[in-house]
């Protein structure tokens, strides 16, 4: 029973307030109604009501450019550092107590959901619920009273079953989506102009209403949506494009119409500031200036140096790696990437990385010697190799260790095992095999897999590299 329903409950007698409730009850009423409305004395209420001091750069995010807009479609990607999830709960609790919105849906990595929901319980009382995976499983989280607020993680809300609660008729819009480290938001473009979407993406799309898949179709879309992030860019342009697009799918709905996108329009949709930027309200710097500098060397010379072993190296990339991409271009691309990682590490990390691919290829060459793989199938799972790049897609502390791997290591490990080279396009190319001398690769084989077994030689169509 609500506050009001209790005062009118214990005052009325004949059906109209007697005002004989108790007065505790009404004052509390009475300062509850009052304070619904301090945002109109107070344009920053939200910080009077909360355990927080924000910093100059907080404020101007929230009430400069996130709070006057009607409709929401902001990247907020300030440094790491910042505060995003700071400002994104300031947002949330002054839009919550300005009774703008009502159903919030906060979509983390899972390794923060957890601290989303402590910050926002201690920092501003906010109990927001955190979803998990199985209660999927007994019912749907998301309808109900306990739905209006939750926090839950991208991958398990990108799950076919979680999502399929979504999809439900009973499930209500939510006014306000926010992705946290929406840079995790992958999409790309392949060079055949084809465009990779990871589920992430594609969950991000459906929140927005700009589905193009009934696998990912939804009734509704949110009205408000946040990414926030501190690597909008990651380097490539065209994932950067894709995640402008969330923001204004019709505007942007071409990489021409998002270079061609007027600067003022921009500035209504992104803000970033650098750690150098940031300061506090005397104007002293928040954190020390940054200095980087580029430091070149020599590689050493001769028959035996860093220098052969680098053009050794470039020479196999080339040789079998270009010729791989006709079945899996990403994959070989990949492959090839951690090549070049492992050389300008070190020497060893190289040989380990050559000596686990040898591994891998004869694995490969036995199994189609004994018949439990054909040179079709071994083509088919080329094409369907799928494997990303987790250097790009998450910070370190982000990975997760598998039997005593990191978690790039492993994605880098089926690069490498399962790129393979088209046999017809290494006809004539023998001399490839031979990739180091004996004096720096004690393990190398001089010779490629087709020389060793004359057998499969005759009886395949596909070759390693």
């Amino acid at each position: 029973m609500s506050l009001e329903a209790a005062v009118l409950a214990r005052g009325s007698s004949c059906g109209y307030p007697q005002f004989t409730a108790d007065p505790e009850v009404v004052r509390v009423v009475a300062e509850g109604e009052r304070l619904a409305y301090g945002h109109l004395v107070n344009p920053a209420f939200a910080i009077e009501t909360s355990l927080i001091d924000p910093l100059p750069h907080q404020r101007v995010a929230v009430y400069q450019h996130l709070l006057p807009q009607s409709r929401l479609r902001f990247l907020l990607a300030d440094d790491a550092g910042a505060g995003k999830t700071i400002m994104g709960g300031l947002y949330v609790r002054e839009m919550l107590v300005r009774r703008l919105i009502r159903r919030v849906l906060i979509v983390p990595p899972a390794g923060l959901v957890g601290n989303w929901e402590r910050e926002l319980r201690t920092l501003f009382s906010l109990d927001f619920r955190i979803v998990a995976g199985s209660e999927a499983r007994s019912g749907n989280p998301f309808t109900g009273p306990q739905s209006d607020q939750l926090i839950v993680s991208v991958d398990t809300l990108s799950g076919d079953r979680m999502f399929g609660r979504l999809q439900e008729p009973g499930v209500e819009p939510y006014d306000l989506v926010i992705f946290d480290e929406a840079h995790k938001l992958a999409a790309d473009r392949q060079p055949d102009f084809t465009i990779r979407r990871t589920d992430r993406y594609k969950l991000a799309e459906a929140l927005d209403g700009i589905a193009d898949d009934a696998r990912w179709s939804l009734s509704w879309s949110c009205h408000h949506l946040l990414l926030l992030t501190a690597t909008p860019h990651m380097g490539k342009d065209f994932p950067y494009y894709c995640l402008w697009r969330l923001l204004e799918p019709d505007a942007l709905a071409t990489v021409d119409a998002f270079n061609a996108y007027p600067a003022d329009a921009r500035q209504r949709h992104f803000l970033r500031r650098t750690k150098e930027e940031m300061v506090f309200f005397d104007g002293r710097r928040i954190y020390p200036r940054r200095v980087s500098d580029t430091l070149s060397y020599e590689l050493t010379q001769g028959p035996v140096s860093e220098q052969a072993l680098y053009d050794e190296t470039t020479s196999y990339i080339q040789t079998f790696y270009n010729r791989a991409r006709i079945l899996n271009r990403s994959a070989a691309r990949l492959a090839m990437s951690v090549f070049q990682r492992r050389l300008a590490s070190s020497t060893y990390a190289l040989r380990c990385s050559f000596e686990r691919r040898l591994n891998k290829l004869d694995g490969l060459i036995a199994d189609i010697q004994s018949g439990k793989l054909t040179p079709e199938e071994l083509a088919a799972r080329q094409r369907t190799l799928d494997v990303e790049d987790v250097l790009d897609e998450k910070t370190g502390d982000e990975e997760t260790s598998q039997a005593g791997q990191e978690e790039n290591e492993v994605a880098e490990d089926r690069a490498l095992g399962g790129v393979v080279a088209r046999r017809h396009g290494l006809q004539g190319t023998r001399g490839a095999g031979r990739l180091l001398p004996q004096s720096r690769w004690p393990r190398a084989r001089r010779t490629t897999w087709w020389q060793r077994t004359p057998r499969a030689r005759g009886s395949t169509s596909s070759s390693a590299g």
